[in-house]
């Protein structure tokens, strides 16, 4: 049953990054994003041929500002988690908005963002200012791993 659901929201998924004529995104389409379950060992990242992957113009802008709002909590010891999380939170959304990709690209793509949307959400939902900070420091990790396989 897992994986009919989880089929499924690919399914959804793969449709609303292609669909050119229909850009908007709510907060429950990102929400779905999140609920994503993966199978880790057949979501590793994989490079172009050992070449990074291209990424629409039009996507990099949320990406570089979500990784800017992440090294700037951390460079000036920020404590506000929850606004950094709801900051990220609204990058992502753009992101999502944004997607025009399609292909062996995009899959690449959402197999970085689907972990990435859940640390994001893990740091939404935290109550614990010690593990947030944890959870900060995975996010910028995310957002290495993100340069390490797209351009």
């Amino acid at each position: 049953m897992k994986k009919v659901i989880v089929f499924g929201m690919s399914l959804m998924l793969l449709w609303s990054c292609n669909n050119s004529t229909e850009k908007s995104t709510t907060h429950q389409e990102t929400e779905n994003h999140t609920e994503h379950q993966h199978d880790e060992s057949s979501e590793a990242i994989e490079l172009n041929n050992g070449e990074k992957w291209l990424v629409n113009e039009e996507m990099k802008p949320f990406v570089l500002k979500g990784e800017e709002l992440v090294n700037s909590y951390i460079q000036n010891n920020q404590t506000d988690y929850k606004t950094l999380a709801q900051q990220v939170k609204d990058q992502n959304s753009q992101l999502i908005k944004s997607c025009t990709m399609d292909g062996k690209s995009h899959d690449e793509l959402h197999k970085w963002l689907h972990p990435h949307l859940e640390i994001v959400k893990a740091l939404e939902e935290e109550k614990d200012a010690t593990k947030a900070s944890g959870i900060v420091s995975q996010l910028q990790k995310s957002y290495r791993s993100y340069h390490q396989y797209f351009n």
